[in-house]
């Protein structure tokens, strides 16, 4: 197989060359070492100290045993004495170590014939002994010129070059500062081929018909432009990280079929003035040329932010000259017509309201968590590849997953088949995926972590006042489990199946309020003191009471008034100090009532919170069941929660009898069926959300 890809087409025989990619840099190279070769082998001279005196002062010094060697220049007309090593400090005032090896003096000559008979004198006389010859200069005089002159350009040259490639990208003839203003989207010609299609978008029902509208505009416009009505010019996919945003705009391209321009919001940032106008002003370019077609720009807040009303003065924003540029191409005085601009951010709260007027971006298509049913076909998507056997139950994993994304959906089931395989196991189980939830949402289980057994006795009281009082409130969400094992931050949770409310009544702010104030409250009543463990707890809790009364209205004093301010150049809270004073006043008046409340609940259930501590301190991890054989079966239990705590029931009788029968052996630590059933925590300790 390996070898039918490495031919050529149309040839089996003749294997595939991979010949070297050519690159400038190393005729650059060469170049500069033959030169540096050339001065180093020719033109010495250039390195030692030279200095010019007449011909008198040339035959005093030869006089006077100066000379070392002499050579003469026949073409230029002067010659070359060379300095004895120990006459050196009294010509050039300098020692050998600073003149060089061979220092010489230059001597201009009117007559060779009279440099000769004045050599031959001076050898009669026994004054110089040295070499005299005659030598042709003009190659070192060359090489010295395109040392000194040539070859500083050259190199500065080249320097330029290797910075200007490396500022464009590494772009070839044409790139480098000449293309820094060109568009750096990616461009597919065809759109099919990406593979990706609305039957690998799962779920979001509402999303893809919207989204199939635009691929209908592509395919067959005429059905719309017959009736009078215009294609639309762009839609804005709106929501959480994780939902499948950019899945959505590519399956939009792979269905329609047609070019397709795909760029971050980032990519028209530059440090350069002007460069991010350009950029757009050139991607619509191409886009023209290529119509009809789709533009993709993935996270447009970085661009598309809202416009500072009080601009700095004489200042030159250029996010803001990327934006205007790109209001006008999308809908200014030219036409675009054949494009359709597709962009995707979940901070649109933050986008420029003329980038979000019709003619701009004509749809906001929000693209949200998923609910139950969209869970389940996400599971199904991202279960196609995992071999599973036959205790994977997908509506059961869609319920334990409550507000989970579909890029967390592909996560647990990636980590399912991690764990699965660190174990050695040939399938995927359904255990495997509440440890990967369990891992996703409380952290990497802490084997080894240390802990005192008042310290444990401690976190186990704190953790048996959350089940307490989520099983005495109305409202609070089903308890699935308790542990006390450490998590990631947390030194214990209280695992709950929340149910997906479209609206939260005041009442069930306040029981889920009074639950999670339920650890604090049994540490003040059953230990005599209060420690930090709390504090992701009341972090909680003073938001939620936050929220409740400066923005939902739901307070005594401040009913039915919001002071949510939207304005993001806003640097001063939209209510006065006094108005602050009652907000805090009521803040404090809720969330006292609760912890009282709390505190009421745990002193009526004492005896039932001392069992349960007890049986958390023995086993480490507790299900409903064991909450419900202590107090027995929830007040204001609904008839859903019946049905979902009895298609859940037989599975953890499993997991009980399990835990059981391995309790002998499981060691101090308690490490044995941890992970049993896993959805959002909820009064986790250290931080734990």
């Amino acid at each position: 197989m390996d070898n039918q890809q490495n031919k050529l087409p149309g040839n089996n025989n003749q294997p595939k060359m991979n010949m070297p990619k050519f690159n400038m840099n190393w005729i650059y190279a060469i170049v500069i070492a033959v030169l540096i070769g050339l001065y180093l082998t020719g033109g010495s001279d250039s390195a030692n100290t030279k200095k010019q005196v007449p011909y008198s002062k040339f035959k005093d010094m030869v006089a006077a045993g100066y000379a070392k060697k002499i050579v003469v220049n026949k073409n230029q007309s002067e010659l070359h004495l060379f300095v004895k090593p120990e006459k050196v400090r009294e010509v050039f005032q300098q020692s050998v170590e600073q003149t060089g090896a061979d220092p010489f003096v230059t001597v201009e000559i009117g007559s060779v014939d009279q440099v000769e008979e004045f050599i031959a004198q001076m050898r009669t006389e026994k004054k110089f002994t040295g070499e005299f010859r005659y030598e042709n200069r003009n190659s070192n005089e060359l090489m010295n010129f395109l040392l000194y002159n040539i070859l500083p350009i050259v190199a500065i040259v080249a320097v330029w070059i290797f910075f200007m490639r490396r500022m464009g990208g590494g772009s070839g003839m044409g790139g480098g500062i000449f293309s820094v203003g060109k568009s750096r989207a990616k461009m597919y010609e065809n759109g099919g081929n990406l593979n990706i299609t609305f039957k690998d978008v799962a779920g979001q029902a509402g999303a893809k018909q919207e989204m199939q509208e635009i691929v209908d505009f592509l395919k067959n416009p005429q059905k719309y432009t017959e009736l009078g009505g215009k294609i639309p010019k762009g839609a804005l996919l709106v929501g959480p990280p994780g939902t499948g945003k950019t899945l959505m705009a590519k399956a939009v391209a792979g269905e329609a079929g047609v070019p397709f321009f795909s760029m971050s919001g980032s990519d028209f940032v530059e440090m350069f003035v002007g460069v991010g106008a350009s950029r757009v002003r050139d991607l619509f370019q191409q886009a023209k040329q290529k119509a009809p077609c789709i533009i993709f720009i993935d996270e447009i807040d970085a661009v598309g932010r809202a416009r500072s009303k009080n601009p700095a003065m004489g200042g030159n924003d250029e996010r803001e000259n990327t934006l205007n540029a790109l209001l006008t191409e999308m809908d200014g005085f030219g036409t675009n017509s054949g494009i359709i601009t597709l962009a995707a951010t979940n901070r649109a709260d933050m986008l420029d309201s003329a980038l979000l007027r019709a003619g701009r971006f004509d749809r906001q298509i929000h693209v949200d968590l998923p609910d139950l049913n969209e869970r389940t076909e996400v599971f199904k998507v991202h279960l196609k590849p995992l071999k599973l056997d036959d205790s994977v139950d997908i509506e059961f994993l869609a319920r334990q997953t409550p507000g989970f994304s579909g890029a967390d959906i592909a996560n647990v089931c990636n980590e399912a088949a991690l764990i699965a395989a660190r174990h050695d196991r040939e399938k995927v189980g359904k255990q495997d995926f509440l440890d990967a939830v369990d891992r996703i949402i409380g952290g990497l289980e802490k084997k080894t972590k240390v802990m005192t057994e008042a310290e444990k006795r401690s976190i186990a009281i704190h953790e048996a006042g959350h089940a307490t009082i989520s099983w005495f409130t109305e409202f609070a969400n089903p308890l699935v489990k308790v542990s006390i094992v450490p998590r990631g931050q947390a030194l214990g949770a209280a695992w709950y199946l929340p149910e997906e409310r479209v609206l939260q009544t005041k009442e069930a702010m306040l029981d889920e309020m009074c639950s999670l104030l339920g650890g604090r409250a049994a540490e003040e009543l059953f230990i005599g003191h209060i420690s930090t463990g709390a504090m992701n707890d009341l972090e909680r809790t003073t938001k939620q009471a936050y929220g409740m009364i400066a923005y939902a209205g739901m307070g005594d004093s401040l009913p039915n008034i919001c002071y949510y301010n939207n304005t993001e150049y806003q640097f001063q809270r939209p209510y006065s100090e006094t108005t602050a004073k009652l907000i805090d006043d009521e803040v404090l008046k809720m969330i006292n009532e609760q912890y009282d409340r709390a505190k009421q609940i745990l002193t009526e259930h004492k005896d039932g919170h001392a069992q349960l501590a007890q049986l958390l301190i023995d086993r480490e991890v507790i299900f409903a069941e064991d909450v419900e054989k202590i107090f027995g079966p929830r007040p204001w239990q609904s008839r859903a929660e019946e049905l979902l705590e009895a298609q859940m029931r037989a599975d953890a009788e499993r997991m009980l009898k399990e835990r059981d029968e391995k309790a002998p052996q499981s060691s101090p630590e308690g490490d044995t069926n941890v992970q049993q059933s896993s959805v959002a925590p909820s009064g986790a300790e250290g931080g734990a959300q």
